[in-house]
């Protein structure tokens, strides 16, 4: 036994050397990669730690065995080896020491990452019960040198107390899952998923291997493996990509890792890895409901056999729809079901589920996804109406849709669905992909049908409204098409599919109009009315509107987004029962008490007067959309009334940046003041001696801290005087800031973009500006407009996750809007200014 200590010879040391160099040879070679290149890898690495253990090492009492993604012989670039030096206690200790020096060494000496432990059969089985992490790495158990029958016996032993004690660990086993998706979310989602951890990832195709082996249940195999793999693939060019031992498939790193696996872009990188997560993920549902129902069945029905005299309980199959009942927790088809016959059945089987709040058993899709027979086109009207009732059942129907989903079945009934199937969406404030995301806008559509006359076309324009997306151009102009041929199929008449069309032709009109356009302006209304066109069909797409911003996203709907929706509808509904928009030579609508109060105060003082007000918007949650949801605090409301002066908004924004001030929402109009407002006030002149108009700007602006309190409304008055009057320079104090304090590294924002809208107003050009979010932003756009001189009649400001999306009303010096070239020559000095702003940030 003293061999083990024999210090390594010469040529022992000019062996890891080697090895290290057929390492990289065999990773950086292009003939072969996935699963050859993991099994090459392992094999060579086999090879070398047989040599490291040593010919000289007795065969009886100790052996390496190699566990976890090692063991299963998955090994990637960068993968840790994971080692157990067994022995069966029978050798010296000093002399079992030196062996696993002889080992680890060399492997840390090559800066591989190594995870080892020595123990005895016993020790390991003791701290496999102890601790499931390392069972289940047991499970996976593969000898590589020295005792094979050392080895075997543990395997044996290790997986007959998995089997035996699989009623207690396997409820474990789920919970460890649940609490690591909860922690790391859904892979078939993420923009930067963990490979790895993430639901749907490579830890729970394991659990599912660990499920299977307990003969408690297995785990629908079709696809998995091939789903497992498809990960593996990635992982590997993830490692070589980035030379780190990483599972987080970053942003900045997925172009890399899409041209290593050959693919053409970054997007087709993401769709393949969402695609296996979501196979991994529904045969994780299968799995674990099996797992329960096999539990609960074992605790149960005993006792009912008791109680029936050793008779065997029977199993009740309750009726939900004509060939189709609920059994066990599930729903199955009826034994005289015959789905070859019935076309129908799927879908009836579907909305069935999903009213029940039961799951779709899998046999029950399966074979309906071999016999069933196509829809006749058109639809028969039960196939429609079966669509709607799924679409319409609210939370269970994604589940329902998603094992439908799984087997084909949605594709075959839809097949313009394939498009935006596991479609990446790249905007931080989608939280699903594209088939999610219309699937849950349909989820959250059906809590507002009772407030359309048709919720039938809501809840199918819920599920077709973004199915453009999958196509070049505008996602609207081409759903649109693709809408009408669906509708068409579907079974609808020809006014429901105009209906329809329209509804997706114009899903995004509502918010965006709201929220960038000024409604005072009857340009604004009666373009909105002419697009919508009835009643019938404005009632549906605010529906739809709420429905789409609550299932983009919390950052995409807050109280204050649907109230100024609310109103433009007020307002285009009145035009469309026959009143006439606003005169344009109208005076602006009445101001709140605050805003004349304000304005008196400015007028009067010939300075800024500010109001500071908290503000709270109770943003629904996901699973939560009630009313009575809990507030979440969204920053405070600034008022700012100032006297009519060039430079306001520049000088407004810029303060607000000094002060650390983020802008979620702007808006500012100009307020005639009639002549009883200011009684008493002293009026300002002007140079030449004149008295200057009696007008008053007002800013509305919610904003929030970057960090730590808010600044006192006494110190941004200050400030604001001093910006208004030129003795503070904001735009060397911004600069100053910028220079402490650069910006992270990371992902290219895309350049800014600004455009004139066509026809926006007739009393003003408008003026669209789309833009990274950065401090500052705002003051370089006011400055941008001073410089050209061009004045800001009314701003409408937003901030989606990081990009701002503003609307600027401007005219020039007399008040009246900018000549065709003139707008467009602002727009492009504008344009330029920003970018200018953009590459140097």
């Amino acid at each position: 036994m003293t061999s083990v200590n024999d210090v390594r010879t010469e040529e022992a040391d000019d062996k890891p050397s080697g090895y290290a160099a057929a390492r990289l040879r065999l990773l950086q070679g292009e003939a072969r990669s996935g699963p050859p290149r993991r099994s090459a890898l392992a094999e060579l690495t086999d090879d070398w730690l047989t040599e490291l253990f040593g010919a000289g090492t007795p065969g009886a009492g100790v052996s390496l065995v190699a566990v976890g993604g090692y063991g299963r012989g998955e090994l990637s670039p960068r993968s840790d080896l994971d080692l157990l030096l067994l022995h069966d206690g029978s050798a010296d200790p000093a002399a079992v020491a030196a062996l696993a020096d002889r080992i680890w060494y060399p492997v840390w000496d090559l800066g591989l990452a190594l995870d080892h432990s020595v123990r005895t059969p016993a020790e390991a089985r003791k701290t496999a019960g102890d601790d499931l992490k390392v069972q289940l790495g047991l499970l996976d158990a593969r000898h590589l040198v020295g005792d094979l029958g050392l080895t075997a016996g543990l395997r044996t032993a290790v997986l007959a107390d998995w089997r035996n004690q699989a009623p207690k660990r396997l409820p474990e086993l789920r919970e460890l899952c649940e609490e690591r998706a909860e922690r790391q979310g859904e892979l078939q989602y993420l923009l930067e998923p963990d490979l790895k951890e993430a639901r749907g990832g490579l830890r729970d195709a394991t659990a599912l291997r660990a499920v299977a082996a307990s003969w408690l249940a297995d785990a629908p195999r079709e696809g998995l493996a091939d789903a497992r793999r498809r990960l593996l693939d990635v992982r590997d060019a993830l490692h070589l990509a980035t030379g780190r031992a990483t599972d987080r498939l970053a942003l900045q790193e997925q172009d890399q890792v899409a041209a290593e696996l050959g693919l053409l872009d970054a997007d087709t990188l993401l769709r393949q890895v969402y695609e296996a997560a979501r196979t991994v993920s529904y045969a994780s549902d299968v799995t674990w409901r099996e797992v329960g129902r096999v539990l609960k069945s074992r605790s149960v029905r005993p006792r009912l056999r008791a109680m029936l005299g050793g008779r065997s309980a029977p199993v009740e199959r309750s009726p939900l729809a004509e060939g189709v009942v609920e059994m066990d927790g599930e729903v199955v088809l009826a034994r005289a079901a015959k789905p070859e016959r019935d076309p129908v059945l799927p879908l009836r089987a579907a909305a069935a589920a999903a009213q029940a709040g039961l799951p779709l058993s899998l046999h029950a899709v399966r074979r309906m996804a071999a016999a069933a027979r196509p829809l006749s086109t058109p639809w028969p009207a039960e196939a429609r109406e079966q669509l709607v009732t799924l679409l319409g059942a609210g939370r269970p129907t994604v589940e329902v849709w998603e094992a439908l989903e799984a087997e084909g079945l949605i594709t075959r009934l839809l097949p313009d669905w394939e498009r935006v199937r596991c479609r990446p969406q790249r905007n931080a404030v989608h939280t699903w992909t594209v088939d999610r995301h219309l699937v849950e806008t349909a989820v959250r559509a059906s809590e507002l049908t009772r407030r359309v006359g048709r919720p039938d076309l809501l809840l199918v324009a819920a599920l077709l409204h973004d199915i453009g997306k999958g196509w070049p151009g505008d996602h609207s102009v081409a759903g649109e098409i693709i809408a009408r041929d669906v509708a068409a199929r579907i079974g609808f008449d020809r006014a429901e599919v105009a209906v329809l069309a329209t509804l997706v032709r114009h899903h995004l009109l509502l918010i965006e109009t709201a929220t960038r356009r000024d409604l005072e302006d009857p340009a604004t209304v009666r373009a909105v009315a002419d697009a919508v066109g009835s009643q019938g069909t404005l009632e549906l797409l605010h529906a739809l509107t709420e429905a789409d911003a609550l299932a983009t996203g919390p950052a995409a709907w807050s109280s204050w987004r649907g109230s100024l929706v609310t109103d433009l509808v007020k307002r285009v509904s009145a035009v469309l029962a026959g009143d006439d928009p606003s005169d344009p030579d109208a005076p602006d609508a009445e101001p709140t008490a605050e805003q004349e109060r304000l304005a008196v105060e400015a007028f009067r003082t010939g300075g800024p007067v500010l109001a500071l007000r908290a503000q709270t918007d109770a943003v629904p949650s996901p699973e939560d959309t009630s009313e009575a949801a809990e507030p979440e605090p969204q920053g405070v409301e600034l008022l700012i009334a100032v006297p009519d002066q060039p430079g306001v908004l520049p000088a407004v924004a810029g303060v607000l940046a000094m002060h650390r001030l983020a802008v979620r929402t702007a808006e500012l109009r100009s307020l005639s003041l009639p002549e009883e407002w200011g009684q008493g006030a002293r009026p300002r002149k002007e140079e030449s001696g004149r008295q200057e108009g009696r007008s008053v700007l007002l800013l509305n602006w919610r904003v929030s801290a970057e960090y730590g309190s808010l600044p006192q409304a006494a110190r941004l008055r200050a400030d604001l005087v001093r910006a208004l009057d030129g003795s503070l320079d904001i735009a060397a104090r911004l600069a100053e800031r910028d220079a402490a304090y650069p910006r992270r590294r990371g992902v290219v924002a895309p350049p800014p973009r600004v455009t004139v809208a066509s026809a926006g107003s007739r009393l003003a050009t408008v003026i669209e500006v789309r833009a990274q979010d950065a401090p500052g932003l705002l003051h370089r756009i006011g400055r941008a407009f001073e410089v050209s001189d061009v004045r800001v009649r009314s701003a409408h400001v937003s901030t989606l996750g990081a990009n701002a999306v503003d609307a600027f009303y401007v005219t020039g010096p007399e008040g009246a809007p900018l000549p065709s070239e003139e707008a467009i020559s602002v727009a492009r000095s504008l344009e330029g200014a920003l970018q200018t702003s953009h590459s140097g940030a």
